[in-house]
């Protein structure tokens, strides 16, 4: 990391997850999409997210008074729990062991809500041109661990986020395959959310459905693969994308169809003219499925609310850096 020489007015801004945290400074004049330094480090190797702050400091002489964290995992007033960390993250703790002015910590979908007004096209593949009305409110939903969902709104000046905990609505089948899977998760648990199916969980449960009932024969090069994972999502979506394996293919079918069921929803409860936007890690690498309409289609199957849906501008959030951009956005004041 290149030393850098001490200015105002700077932000550490960080996205900070179970398994990688991003750090980086940001100063007003350059802006949200220019960090002055940046680094990653891996969360495990760290008692809390203050050590891991104090180690990146060590290797800049950039001085910050000021902090913005996007944190995946839940908010309860000013404390963040991180998902598959045993980290609990104070804002008062952290400006005091950090000797800032002022610290925030937001839900990481919030931080990439944040960040979307000033994504660019290069940032973005769009599923469905539509016609954007401007102004009009704006959707965000990111299936990665789990389901997040959060929208923004014009207040006559600027695009404001608001949180939602959308993804754990009641899950809603379209079919009979999907009727079948609600019926089997439901003798095993009490609620079955869209989260339970429409995230990177939920791909081995719909895949284990799926292979149980027949639908399709599990090769043994796949289930070899699986026996020695510890994460079969990303070994189950590559079966799917590039090995040619119906069980796999069949398998992100399902869930690229319930994804754009209820990314529909979501556009319409929040009428959101003005564009819906997938995030998360799970949408960016799993693309090709998303594609050929395989997604927009459960998106624009509504009824007489389909015309409405069909010019709402649909696009996958491509830059990896989005939620660190948000987190400097809200940091930003901007």
């Amino acid at each position: 990391m290149t030393a850098m020489k001490k200015g105002e007015n700077m932000l550490l801004a960080g996205d900070v997850g179970g398994t990688k945290t991003v750090l980086a400074i940001f100063s007003a004049e350059a802006g949200p999409r220019a960090p002055l330094v940046e680094a990653t480090f891996p969360s495990a190797r760290f008692a809390d997210l203050e050590s891991v702050v104090q180690e990146f400091l060590a290797q800049t002489d950039l001085s910050v008074r000021r902090a913005s964290f996007g944190i995946a995992g839940p908010i309860v007033g000013a404390q963040a729990r991180v998902t598959n960390l045993p980290w609990l993250i104070d804002e008062a703790e952290l400006r005091t062991a950090l000797d800032l002015s002022s610290a925030s910590i937001l839900n990481d979908l919030q931080a990439i809500a944040h960040a979307v007004p000033f994504l660019e096209p290069a940032d973005l593949h769009t599923l469905n041109e539509g016609n954007p009305d401007p102004g009009g409110a704006i959707a965000v939903i990111a299936p990665g661990t789990g389901l997040g969902e959060a929208f923004l709104t014009w207040d006559g000046m600027r695009y404001r986020p608001h949180p939602s905990e959308g993804g754990h609505v009641d899950f809603a089948p379209l079919d009979e395959l999907q009727l079948g899977l609600l019926r089997h998760l439901q003798e095993h648990a009490e609620h079955v959310s869209y989260e339970r199916v429409c995230s990177g969980r939920g791909l081995p449960i719909i895949y284990a459905y799926l292979k149980d009932i027949g639908f399709a024969e599990e090769p043994d090069w796949l289930a070899e693969r699986l026996a020695a994972a510890f994460d079969p999502t990303p070994i189950i979506a590559n079966a799917g994308l590039e090995c040619g394996c119906k069980l796999g293919r069949d398998t992100l079918d399902v869930f690229v169809a319930i994804l754009g069921a209820e990314a529909g929803n979501l556009a319409l409860k929040v009428m959101a003219t003005g564009g819906v936007y997938l995030g998360g890690g799970m949408p960016r690498k799993i693309l090709p499925a998303l594609k050929e309409g395989r997604l927009m289609r459960p998106f624009l199957s509504k009824g007489r609310f389909r015309d409405l849906l069909a010019r709402v501008p649909v696009h996958v959030i491509l830059n990896p850096r989005t939620a660190l951009m948000g987190a400097a956005c809200h940091g930003l004041g901007l």
